[in-house]
């Protein structure tokens, strides 16, 4: 049996796909289907490793895990990470193939068309049905030719389209229209119903355009989406931060975090957690003053450690975090801002830039190597030497994180390490990871996904807030944020959808 297929696609970015996508996996999956998302080709520099070791958009993981699944690479193919300067690091089936420009890129094409079509063969073989996302909108004309990932896996899929519109940014009738004009009659015919996202008003009032809608175009308007505050969702990718309002610091009785926002940041979702805590600010600063206030300063990963690293000297950064670290006051580097904290970034083979050697900011006593070869891998790890983010004492239990880096750190002397890697994919390792300064003050480490964990995160707001002379929080129960945001997802389709049309769709 061959799994049914659903679309999804957008009038613009940032529509709303990755969100309705994921509301619709929990939907059938609550509706006792086998379900999985899909994606075939993703641009995103926020990403997440399968239990096997492949990277894919982080989007895709939270998909699959609304689905009840496990992630695997053929729910996205193809990940494109951007570097800067036209030029991108192409992932295919979870292992990157190389740094290409887009002529170079486009080249691959052809025989990426069949890496597409055989990993949604597979999907479809194993479930009931197979929730697609597009990309961007399917009505790019200069695009069309070269499409991977809207139109061309529709009608691979046969599947019907979902076309999807923000109405919070204006113009989404104009947007709904446009698109249908722009695409040819046979993809017009795709379109199987319109879908209004992010609606904040009377829906009285937008009725009248709901109907024109409908007139005007034949196809009908699967209802509206209200705009839904609070959801604890990964961002898809960097370019999310640009709608952030800023942050002022924190009130007397909250706990201030402050992240470098880097100009190539990846995986900035390894903070997101710690924005839902109670009594947390976390804010993303581009401006070393910003950094005084602070309780703990968080240097994020980047896709381009050095460029990063040369960015952070040219805007003073590199003078504040010294003084920060000499004050005694918490610095935390992830993966490449780990790296950045270190003594020295070699480079032998130039995989990420075209200097062989690099000075780090010498508040970490390692060095970073860089290989031919990135690390992906799903690991356990426990705590190893006692530090500020557990509150200077071991963790009650191993926890779950993940590793996405080229470069391996290697400790001076006899460096401390904050923990220690139990297993990688599955298989035992017994590896240090991180390293600390001697006084504790700044810590590092290579592993994403850190504040998922419960315990983790609550021992490091606690002592933050008891170094502020704060008072500590009343004890809570852990809250699986992610299964319940789920789960108000599919309730949302459930109470503001046309699921009877849905489900024809899906199960035809």
């Amino acid at each position: 049996m061959t799994a049914s297929t659903l679309m999804v696609q957008g009038t613009t970015s940032s529509a709303g796909k990755s969100l309705l996508v994921t509301a619709l996996c929990r939907y059938f999956r609550q509706e006792g289907l086998r379900v999985a998302p899909f994606k075939s080709q993703n641009m995103a520099l926020n990403s997440a490793v399968t239990p096997d070791g492949s990277e894919i958009g982080r989007a895709q993981a939270a998909q699959a895990e609304a689905a009840g699944v496990l992630p695997t690479a053929d729910m996205n193919p193809i990940l494109l990470k951007p570097e800067g300067d036209r030029r991108s690091q192409v992932v295919v089936m979870g292992r990157p193939i190389g740094s290409l420009s887009a002529l170079e890129y486009h080249a691959h094409k052809p025989e990426l068309r069949s890496v597409i079509a055989e990993s949604l063969a597979r999907l479809r073989k194993c479930h009931d049905l197979v929730v697609i996302e597009g990309a961007g909108s399917p009505a790019e004309i200069n695009l069309k030719d070269r499409d991977l990932v809207n139109m061309h896996v529709a009608q691979l899929a046969n599947a019907p389209v979902l076309l999807v519109g923000d109405i919070d940014r204006g113009g989404v009738f104009a947007a709904f229209v446009g698109t249908l004009e722009l695409l040819e009659p046979h993809e017009r015919d795709r379109i199987a119903g319109f879908v209004v996202n992010k609606f904040r008003g009377d829906l009285a009032l937008l009725s009248p355009g709901l109907d024109f809608l409908a007139q005007r175009t034949g196809k009908p308007v699967v209802r509206v989406l209200p705009y839904l505050r609070e959801l604890r969702l990964p961002d898809e990718d960097s370019l999310s931060l640009a709608d952030r309002p800023a942050r002022a610091s924190a009130c007397a009785g909250q706990v201030d975090v402050a992240v470098v926002r880097l100009p190539r940041i990846s995986n900035h979702d390894d903070v997101e957690p710690l924005e839902h805590e109670p009594g947390v600010v976390v804010r993303f600063v581009e401006e070393p003053s910003e950094l005084v206030s602070a309780d703990l300063v968080i240097l994020p990963g980047s896709k381009s450690t050095v460029a990063d690293l040369d960015w952070l000297r040219q805007r003073g950064f590199a003078a504040g975090l010294a003084a920060r670290a000499h004050a005694g006051r918490p610095i935390l580097g992830i993966c490449g801002g780990c790296q950045m904290l270190g003594r020295s970034i070699r480079d032998p083979h130039r995989a990420e830039s075209d200097r062989e050697r690099v000075e780090g900011l010498s508040l970490l006593p390692i060095d970073t190597v860089f290989a031919r070869d990135k690390v992906t891998a799903d690991v356990e790890v426990r705590s190893a030497a006692p530090s500020f983010l557990t509150d200077h004492r071991p963790l009650d239990s191993s926890l779950r994180a993940y590793e996405i880096h080229m470069g391996q750190i290697e400790p001076i002397s006899r460096a401390a390490a904050p923990f220690e890697i139990l297993t990688r994919n599955g298989r035992p390792a017994a590896a240090p990871d991180g390293a600390m300064s001697d006084d504790g003050a700044v810590v590092g480490t290579l592993l994403h996904g850190l504040f998922l964990d419960d315990g983790l995160r609550a021992r490091l707001v606690g002592l933050l807030r008891r170094q502020k002379g704060l008072p500590a929080l009343p004890g809570r129960a852990p809250v699986d944020a992610r299964q319940s945001t789920y789960d108000r997802l599919a309730d949302s389709v459930r109470e503001h959808l046309d699921c009877a049309l849905l489900r024809r769709l899906a199960m035809p």
